[in-house]
């Protein structure tokens, strides 16, 4: 994503002119699925809005930037789920034999989005699709070409720049140690990185933005920002209507 970056934000893929995100899990395709905290309003408040498509919502703007402008829908496809009975369930769980609860939050959201840059975005995500185990997936289209990635592919991002007739369509590149921190976890492209390597990363560039006082990794925030994202959409979706993001205070390491 950093090298995706460098390549957006460097003019490679000329002007930017529509993302397209998706976040597309299962682990709530069963409706014998246990009714955890998750799918409590109280505890919870939104469903995949704040538990998947927020994520999306936050690379989109590390990428291309600010999110000002959001329309939505939602819908609960299971609405009601077995109650937990004994030991503690996650929302993993499976087969779980409880009194009936209702689901008070949406299982799926669509939103269409508008960037300050004049880019427009389309975002989708379920927890109840029957397939995709984790398939987050963020394509980012250019005058001069695009990227694009898969997090069940997470060391491979897909490179299109120009429009050569002759060898057009995508080249795949692999992450290596030019790469980021690539070169601390492995000595060659290939070997491949995984999710808890990433997590190590973030906490590092936690730690040194504390020690530096230099805001470099993700900071509250782009979180707070991606948050803001997603309640304008939960308003979208209860009014039918374009909402603002709402406006927040910090340094965001999407607009550094």
């Amino acid at each position: 994503m950093q090298h995706a970056r460098a390549l957006i934000r460097g003019g490679r893929l000329g002007r930017i002119t529509n993302v397209r995100c998706w976040l597309l899990a299962d682990y709530s395709a069963d409706p014998s699925g246990a009714r955890t905290w998750r799918f409590e309003k109280d505890r919870a408040g939104t469903g995949v809005l704040g538990d998947l498509v927020s994520h999306g919502f936050d690379l989109a703007q590390f990428l291309v930037g600010e999110i000002t402008d959001v329309t939505a829908l939602t819908q609960t496809i299971i609405t009601a789920r077995p109650k937990p009975v004994g030991g503690a369930a996650s929302h993993f769980s499976q087969g779980a034999v409880g009194e009936l609860k209702p689901v008070e939050n949406e299982d799926y959201v669509g939103v269409l989005a508008r960037f300050a840059s004049g880019a427009v975005g389309t975002f989708e995500s379920s927890r109840v699709a029957v397939g995709p185990r984790a398939e987050y997936v963020i394509e980012v289209y250019g005058t001069e070409g695009s990227v694009r990635w898969n997090f069940q592919r997470l060391n491979e991002l897909e490179v299109c720049l120009g429009l050569n007739e002759e060898n057009h369509g995508y080249t795949t590149v692999m992450a290596g140690p030019s790469h980021g921190e690539f070169a601390r976890f492995q000595p060659g492209a290939g070997t491949l990185m995984g999710f808890d390597d990433l997590k190590t990363i973030e906490a590092g560039l936690f730690l040194e933005s504390v020690a530096s006082g230099k805001q470099l990794a993700p900071s509250a925030a782009d979180g707070w920002s991606a948050a803001c994202v997603a309640d304008a959409a939960e308003e979208s979706a209860a009014d039918g209507a374009w909402h603002k993001v709402g406006a927040i205070s910090g340094t965001t390491t999407y607009d550094a």
